[in-house]
């Protein structure tokens, strides 16, 4: 056993996995435990649309003509939000990036704040399992847009976007795999293992 000081767990964080999988449970559940921001895009879109930044009143001219925000646009907010004083020790980010280029660009900004990804977190789930998942949330809330076609469409859109992102972060030794299907305290207990130094 070293007698050296024990390292502090990782703390810049990006967790990844199919929707449905239960990120945003345990993006939160996480960032609370380790007192760091849980930065969902979704959350960015939605605080610079509703407090009508210059960023915000451009997304929302794409949005409204239901179309995707461009990654310049989501890369300026992203990189934005980094920015931000409680940011500065850590944080966990969730739904970005999404794309290869979203990587490179996310890799600009760290490197500029000069705070590389000490860990990403991979849940994995079996897609029917999901599927089954979130057409039961879907009746629960009354949410129209969670049809089993739909659902399945965002897995293989997931599937084909966000995928090649595991391998980049593989190659880079950053990458923790965890079964997104246990139970919530289950996942969670290994989530926080895998952010062990």
């Amino acid at each position: 056993m070293s007698s050296t000081t024990p390292t502090a767990p990782a703390r810049r964080l990006l967790i990844v996995g199919p929707p449905g999988a239960g990120k945003g449970t345990q993006a939160a559940r996480i960032a609370e435990e380790l007192a760091i921001p849980a930065i969902s895009t979704g959350d960015i879109f939605r605080d610079n649309v509703s407090q009508e930044t210059e960023l915000g009143v451009l997304a929302k001219s794409y949005m409204d003509a239901g179309e995707y925000v461009p990654d310049s646009v989501t890369n300026d907010m992203v990189r934005s939000r980094l920015a931000e004083p409680d940011a500065a020790e850590g944080f966990l980010l969730d739904g970005y990036p999404r794309t290869l280029d979203q990587v490179e660009a996310l890799d600009g900004m760290l490197a500029e704040l000069g705070t590389p990804l000490d860990r990403v977190l991979l849940l994995e789930a079996d897609t029917d399992t999901v599927v089954e998942r979130l057409l039961a949330r879907g009746r629960e809330s009354g949410r129209s847009d969670d049809t089993a076609e739909t659902i399945r469409h965002r897995q293989n859109v997931y599937a084909e976007q966000t995928a090649p992102l595991v391998e980049v972060y593989e190659s880079r030794g950053i990458l923790r795999r965890v079964d997104g299907m246990a139970s919530i305290e289950d996942v969670t207990a290994a989530l926080r293992e895998a952010l062990a130094p």
